[in-house]
């Protein structure tokens, strides 16, 4: 691993992704969007992520000139927008951004977006609703690569839920896929020849384990939460393609690539029924209370809240430079 500056990386990126043809707009949203995954810890998603990007766009699974337009609104506070197989990254941005729009108008704001592709980390969408000072819950549908409980055909999609909420403390963000651990999580594992911290999932032979190598070879990940997962995984799916007008993940699984993804963005404006001082107060009344629990046997970290590791990671990466591996960032140079 090396520390690269937050500045240089964004500086590269936006490079690379204007002669990929992005445009001012689009090749400044998108670099931001993978320099911050990996500077908050989440390479996977990140830096590790630019190759597959750059392959989808010369392959014209990302169609760079598009972007997200306004297709009807069913609703004061509901639309439901087209993503015209845009950049992921950039179509959320724009979608988020009008929920949290709608939200100042309504209190409420819900956007289905249709016909997009994949969003990269998705917990940047909660965050930046967090920055605005809303509470953002999004979620997006994917091409089927995990299965239902009891079955050993991929029919769901781990379909990553966010859900954020701004507080004093930078914000509380849950980001998660259904699926025990990402499959970007676990490529980097495997990468770095570690193993996962629990069993993620099945070997060839059925068997649980903890070997990334093993879980990506077999396709056959453990929904979180067993049979809970997968039913909240086909509910993520209905919900996305109903909310949006678009495609559900085994539609999704006929594409010749993961695209045509139907996603949705809600904000509420807290401030229309509660004061900041009154939300904080109660907000860290929870964390606090969370946080003051005895640790479990053997447990010599501290108790954190969802976002807490962001944070830390965000002010290690700024202080040091983003660690990303050697071998990647030069391939990413190399284009």
């Amino acid at each position: 691993m090396i520390r690269v500056p937050f500045q240089e990386v964004l500086d590269v990126l936006v490079r690379l992704f204007t002669r990929l043809g992005l445009g001012d707009d689009g090749a400044q949203s998108c670099a931001r969007i993978f320099a911050e995954a990996s500077r908050d810890g989440v390479a996977s998603h990140g830096i590790n992520r630019v190759p597959r990007f750059v392959s989808y766009v010369k392959s014209g699974v990302v169609d760079v000139r598009a972007r997200a337009k306004l297709a009807s609104s069913p609703g004061n506070a509901w639309e439901q927008w087209d993503g015209h197989r845009g950049p992921g990254p950039v179509n959320a941005i724009i979608c988020m951004g009008r929920a949290i729009e709608l939200a100042r108008s309504n209190g409420l704001g819900a956007v289905g977006l249709r016909n997009t592709n994949h969003w990269m980390r998705g917990g940047a969408y909660g965050w930046q609703a967090v920055d605005a000072g809303f509470l953002g819950i999004c979620w997006t549908n994917t091409s089927p690569n995990l299965p239902p409980w009891g079955g050993r055909e991929n029919r769901l999609g781990n379909n990553p839920l966010i859900v954020a909420v701004p507080s004093e403390t930078g914000g509380v963000v849950l980001d998660m896929s259904m699926s025990q651990f990402s499959y970007g999580r676990m490529e980097t594992a495997q990468h770095r020849g570690e193993r996962l911290p629990v069993v993620g999932g099945y070997d060839r032979t059925g068997q649980l384990t903890d070997d990334p190598g093993a879980i990506l070879d077999s396709q056959r990940p453990l929904p979180i939460g067993f049979w809970k997962g997968a039913g909240l995984s086909l509910l993520l799916d209905l919900v996305a393609a109903l909310v949006s007008g678009g495609l559900t993940t085994s539609a999704i699984g006929r594409e010749v690539a993961e695209t045509g993804l139907s996603q949705v963005f809600i904000a509420f404006d807290l401030e229309k029924s509660l004061s900041p001082a009154s939300r904080d107060a109660l907000i860290s009344s929870v964390l606090d209370w969370t946080s003051s629990s005895a640790p479990a046997e053997g447990v010599r970290s501290k108790i954190m809240f969802p976002g807490q590791r962001a944070l830390s990671a965000r002010r290690d990466s700024m202080e040091k430079g983003i660690p990303i591996d050697e071998s990647i960032w030069n391939e990413v140079l190399a284009f």
